[in-house]
């Protein structure tokens, strides 16, 4: 998630400058433009912020210098293969899945754009300058940085330099002390809130040795996840994010939780331990699959509605074929 806290801490002008420029590298302002097309010096007047790009020239640039336009999405939660993002027609497609569900009347207040400027975007009548594309990007995902990262060295965009470098600490966390994950969840809780703050009461409640309840909320403080304020931790809904977790990272993440699940049946825990072994047809296991999945975004639409905060719970849900079709 972006740790750039308000819009009106970005200065998209600039950054679409920035961006033009990293991406020209030590190519002229002349080769690249001649590179795009133009005979005139279209990337100098980019640069120098006389006329912001149309959205789509990004992609040509990215295109044109050797990368790959709809990579910068890879790690986004929506499939871009096969859009043309160096064409509007490409940016369209683009803007309807960051839209995804939000009201337009929504999505333009915002993005600071009129509901009738969104809905030219929206339908390809027009289309979004680089500057209002950053803008969807950051209001729709909160991952503007994420996107700037992708396609160029995050050090070089002086905006996105230090955001870019405490998400990535504040993403560590998770793989550095798993327990963080609870614990930021306990600080939530109502039984939490109405007493002092206590080692010893986290670890009981968590199950966990007294050492790491202190490391994991250490570290928590270290980035600015929480704060200790009035006797206690607060979290302010902070959420550790694992969604761009390399493989190695997400398997050791899912080793953690599924050892925290033996625990709790080893020491008799209260909770739903079921399994079933079976024969079914290859297809019916994908339908399973498909179940699985549907069930996991289920949990995260009741637990995102849920209120007030009582319980830390743990969903550890398993399903794989032990044996494969002859």
């Amino acid at each position: 998630m972006c740790t750039i806290d308000d819009m009106d801490d970005l200065d998209l002008d600039a950054l679409s400058r920035d961006l033009v420029r990293a991406l020209r590298g030590e190519r002229s302002q002349t080769a690249l433009s001649r590179r795009l097309g133009y005979t005139s010096n279209a990337v100098h007047n980019w640069e120098s912020g006389r006329r912001a790009p149309a959205a789509y020239e990004l992609f040509r640039i990215i295109e044109r210098t050797g990368g790959d336009p709809v990579a910068a999405f890879a790690r986004f939660p929506f499939d871009l293969d096969g859009a043309a993002l160096t064409t509007p027609e490409g940016i369209t497609t683009l803007l309807s899945m960051l839209r995804g569900s939000t009201r337009v009347g929504d999505l333009a207040a915002r993005c600071g754009a009129s509901r009738f400027t969104v809905s030219r975007w929206l339908s390809g009548r027009t289309s979004p300058r680089l500057p209002q594309l950053l803008a969807l990007i950051e209001v729709c995902t909160l991952r503007l940085v994420d996107f700037v990262a992708a396609i160029v060295d995050p050090a070089s965009i002086p905006q996105i330099a230090g955001p870019w470098r405490e998400l990535q600490a504040r993403r560590n966390v998770a793989f550095s002390h798993p327990w963080s994950q609870a614990l930021l969840r306990v600080f939530e809780t109502r039984a939490y809130r109405r007493r002092p703050h206590s080692d010893r009461w986290l670890a009981d409640r968590l199950g966990v040795p007294v050492p790491e309840v202190v490391a994991a909320r250490d570290v928590l403080a270290e980035v600015g996840l929480v704060r200790f304020e009035r006797g206690r931790y607060v979290a302010d809904e902070a959420v550790l994010d694992t969604t761009v977790a390399t493989p190695e990272e997400r398997k050791k993440l899912k080793l953690h939780w599924a050892d925290a699940g033996r625990r709790a049946l080893e020491e008799g825990r209260e909770g739903l331990f079921s399994w079933a072994v079976f024969t079914l047809s290859e297809e019916d296991y994908r339908t399973l699959q498909q179940l699985h999945v549907a069930y996991m975004q289920r949990l995260y639409r009741l637990v995102g509605a849920s209120a007030p905060a009582e319980v830390v719970a743990l969903a550890n849900v398993q399903l794989f074929a032990l044996s494969g079709a002859d």
